[in-house]
């Protein structure tokens, strides 16, 4: 990969028609990521942030330029291989935590495992390891609807890290979520960028998740206006 970087987007442009004029949602965005950041996009509604994630994620292609994640060009993608980068590589964790209601817990994070070769005993271990790692391994029999707000989206992160991916994209992760289970997620999640050493990118406006940044990147009109990098940030946020 070059230089290292795990993600390298050059004069990222993506456009969509609205009436006669063309809404520029990304407007030549030039980012790199290395392996362990824990970054975020900041800015207002409709600052592009969502867009970044998703043609990160191989869920969405650039109108124009470059983004190679992984060493692999998204533009240069077919479906089948953007499907397996993100099988892979990526991780995603949403606000409103898409858990499936007639499965279990444990069946929800066993998920993306069912798209890779491993066996039942395999899937198993790194199912009950992220459960493990979330605190909630004594839920796993549970249907999401005996959950509470905070345990479903730590489920939702065990689904995301349990294949142990480079990459977890986050948009905005506590969106629906208290202060309480907000810290106690950001702490799960920034255990796991240092256990893992796992790439986190969020999409958030959310001062509690601000604050546990350690590059902070500015978006404003599909534009990046600053790229700010931090010391290490301490539990809850402070410097």
């Amino acid at each position: 990969m070059e230089n290292s970087f795990l993600i390298k987007t050059k004069d990222l442009v993506k456009t969509y028609p609205v009436g006669h004029t063309t809404l520029f949602a990304l407007n030549r965005v030039n980012l790199d990521f290395k392996p362990g950041e824990f970054a975020g996009l900041v800015g207002p509604s409709g600052s592009g942030k969502t867009t970044f994630l998703n043609i990160v994620g191989s869920l969405d292609s650039p109108s124009e330029g470059s983004v190679v994640v992984m060493g692999k060009k998204i533009e240069d993608l077919s479906h089948k291989q953007a499907a397996w980068l993100r099988n892979k590589n990526i991780g995603f964790i949403f606000q409103t935590f898409n858990l499936l209601p007639v499965y279990t817990v444990y069946e929800n994070v066993e998920f993306p495992l069912l798209l890779l070769n491993l066996s039942p005993k395999e899937r198993k271990e790194k199912v009950m390891k992220a459960l493990e790692w979330v605190k909630l391994a004594d839920r796993a029999k549970s249907k999401p609807a005996q959950l509470s707000g905070g345990e479903s989206q730590r489920v939702a992160v065990a689904r995301a890290i349990v294949k142990k991916p480079s990459i977890i994209l986050a948009d905005e992760p506590t969106a629906n979520l208290d202060a309480e289970n907000s810290f106690n997620i950001l702490d799960t999640m920034e255990e796991l960028n240092h256990e893992l050493n796992t790439t986190f990118i969020f999409a958030t406006h959310d001062e509690k998740v601000i604050k546990y940044l350690r590059r902070k990147i500015t978006l404003v009109d599909g534009k990046v206006t600053k790229d700010e990098v931090y010391e290490q940030k301490n539990s809850k946020g402070d410097n």
